[in-house]
Parts: C-alpha cells; sequence; structure tokens
C-alpha cells in the first residue's frame, strides 16, 4: 500500500522527468518508459497516475504554463505604465527559468502535441488568450486602434523566438532573446515610450 501523500510527489518527478527527457532528446521521441526511469519509477506507476504519454506531456505542459504564469503575473505587479506592462511580459517570457533548453524543448513538442491532442490545443488556446491578453493591456494605451496587430505582432515573435532556439537555428542567449522583441515593441510604439 503506498504512503498517503505519495501520488503528488510521484506526479511531480513524472513531470519534471518529462520536460528534462523531451529537453533531451529534443522532440517527443520518448517513453513512458524512460521517463518513469529518468523519475526513479516504474513505466506502470507512470501509466497509473496518467494514463499515458499524451496525458503526461499535457501534465508537463501544464506545469510550465503555472510557473510561467506565475512570472507574469510577478513582473506585471511591477509594471507601472503601458510599455513597462509590455516589458515585463517580455522579460518574464525569456527568464531563466522560462528559456532553459529543457523548457524550450518541451514547447516545441507542445506545439506538435497541440496539433493532434484536444487537451493540448485547449492549453494552448488559453495561453495564446493570456498571451493576447496581457499584451493589449499594454499596447490599448499606447496605440490605440492598432493594439491588436501589435499584440499578434509581439506574441509571434515571442513564439518565433522559442521555436528557432528549440531547432537551435538562429539560437540566442534570453538578453538577446529580450532585446530583440524590446526592438520590435519599440519600432511599433516609437522611441517616447
Amino acid at each position: 500500500m503506498p504512503k498517503l501523500g505519495m501520488e503528488p510527489i510521484r506526479r511531480d518527478a513524472l513531470v519534471k522527468a518529462t520536460i528534462a527527457e523531451i529537453g533531451a532528446a529534443g522532440s517527443l521521441d520518448v517513453t513512458v518508459a524512460r521517463i518513469a526511469k529518468r523519475a526513479g519509477m516504474s513505466s506502470a506507476l507512470a501509466h497509473h497516475y496518467f494514463g499515458g504519454k499524451d496525458q503526461i506531456l499535457v501534465a508537463a505542459m501544464r506545469h510550465i504554463l503555472t510557473l510561467f504564469g506565475a512570472e507574469v503575473r510577478g513582473a506585471l505587479a511591477m509594471a507601472d505604465t503601458p510599455r513597462a506592462r509590455i516589458d515585463a511580459i517580455v522579460r518574464a517570457s525569456f527568464s531563466p527559468a522560462n528559456f532553459r533548453t529543457e523548457t524550450i524543448g518541451a514547447w516545441l513538442a507542445f506545439y506538435v502535441q497541440a496539433q493532434t491532442s484536444p487537451d493540448a490545443r485547449r492549453l494552448l488556446a488559453i495561453y495564446r488568450r493570456r498571451m493576447r491578453s496581457n499584451l493589449l493591456a499594454g499596447f490599448r494605451p499606447l496605440l490605440a486602434d492598432r493594439a491588436e496587430i501589435a499584440a499578434e505582432t509581439v506574441g509571434a515573435l515571442i513564439d518565433g523566438v522559442y521555436i528557432r532556439q528549440a531547432l537551435r537555428q538562429g539560437a540566442m542567449g534570453r538578453d538577446d532573446a529580450v532585446i530583440l522583441v524590446n526592438k520590435c515593441v519599440t519600432g511599433l510604439v516609437g522611441e517616447g515610450h
């Protein structure tokens, strides 16, 4: 009989192992057995907790999105101007916790999985709506009727930097990523903002 309270610990270990395995493989080409081994448990136990690989991958992305959301909310809490809100989102997007090889690999796998998995597609839609909403809150006071296109542009650029980083094409450090996106923001809103 398992000890009370072991399930959350094991689930967390499996989620973290999933992110690490995807990062090591650079793709979805990981097995539940490899994930379970990295987490220090049997694949049967992994299947017991999640049901299968797709559910483990969705749980891993939910974990990443939870951490990302907390980081964005913390950064936004300190932003006192519309431009500071945009900068906070950009910095949080490329923070050391979010712009790690393992996390970037998980994002790329997540984009692929969202094409066939309704659960992953739903999570991706939630992420995109929140990103868009947060960016719009910064762009509306600065651009009024052009805020929508600016929010879409910056959101797409952030996603694009992640994809390039995952594919190792045009890979850059997090500071360079922030500079690149902020140059785009400056081009959209002008130098004075």
